[in-house]
């Protein structure tokens, strides 16, 4: 799975430990969705989604091997 947590957060000049403290999860937690090691939970994503003020699929999308 793929994501733009890490544009979107340079988008609005967010750190990691902002994002974790909105999303109610910790800094490693995000950390670990960024580099593809985790794969958040759907209430997750869209908690990150509203965050952003977007969608889940503008933020979140499926590699070619996972299709």
């Amino acid at each position: 799975m793929k994501n733009r947590i890490r544009v979107a957060r340079a988008e609005v000049r967010m750190t990691q430990q902002q994002l974790a403290d909105a999303a109610g999860v910790s800094r490693q937690t995000v950390n670990a969705i960024e580099s593809g090691r985790f794969v958040p939970s759907t209430m997750l994503a869209l908690k990150m989604a509203r965050i952003f003020g977007t969608s889940v699929e503008n933020l979140f999308s499926l590699d070619e091997e996972d299709i």
